[in-house]
């Protein structure tokens, strides 16, 4: 009865053990796609080009050419309270501080204007972005007459602002989030990105 009983604690070990490492496995996998387990079918796929009218900070940048670089991806607009509460407080604390010792990552803001295109002008956007102190390349995206929405705002199907998308070295979508979002989690995936060659 003893050595019966030692060999169900053995094989209820060995299962316990065994499942524990099947959860591992898939906590991990998970983490390899995006820390959110999102299903956006833009992820895993290779970042879309960016179609600008304009730059700020940067003469025009060319995804391709920052290849073996994580590239963050902010679209915003300047009167969005979310973007002003978040999304732009969180690409200078990235930028100044998370990741001020990195140097292959990248960081862009896209001005994808869908409304309000009497106010939210050039001219604004220029004293907005010393306002702020952004000092990473900011893009005007591309609007093109009879069109709701700007060309890469439309590609990177962003629902809206603020939006982040995260591309990894090789140019492939990691990360696309619309809103606010719990930035810890983020934080770390990105560093496990700055990680792969």
């Amino acid at each position: 009865m003893v050595l019966f009983m030692k060999n169900i604690r053995n094989r209820y070990l060995f299962l316990l053990f065994f499942g524990l490492l099947l959860n591992l496995n898939y906590l991990v996998e998970g983490a390899e796609l995006n820390p959110f387990n999102l299903t956006d079918p833009l992820i895993g796929k290779k970042a879309p080009s960016l179609e600008t009218e304009s730059w700020f900070n940067s003469s025009p940048l060319n995804l391709e050419n920052l290849k073996g670089n994580v590239v963050i991806i902010e679209f915003f607009q300047l009167w969005c309270p979310g973007c002003n509460n978040f999304s732009i407080p969180l690409m200078t604390k990235w930028r100044d501080k998370s990741f001020s010792s990195e140097d292959d990552i990248k960081f862009i803001s896209i001005h994808t204007v869908f409304e309000g295109h009497e106010y939210q002008t050039n001219e604004r956007l220029e004293s907005f972005i010393k306002e702020k102190g952004i000092t990473h390349p900011v893009a005007v995206d591309k609007h093109i007459e009879g069109r709701h929405t700007p060309v890469t705002m439309t590609k990177y199907r962003t629902r809206g602002t603020p939006c982040i998308a995260i591309i990894d070295k090789e140019g492939i979508v990691r990360f696309k989030y619309f809103g606010r979002f719990k930035t810890g989690p983020v934080e770390n995936f990105i560093r496990e990105l700055l990680k792969e060659s």
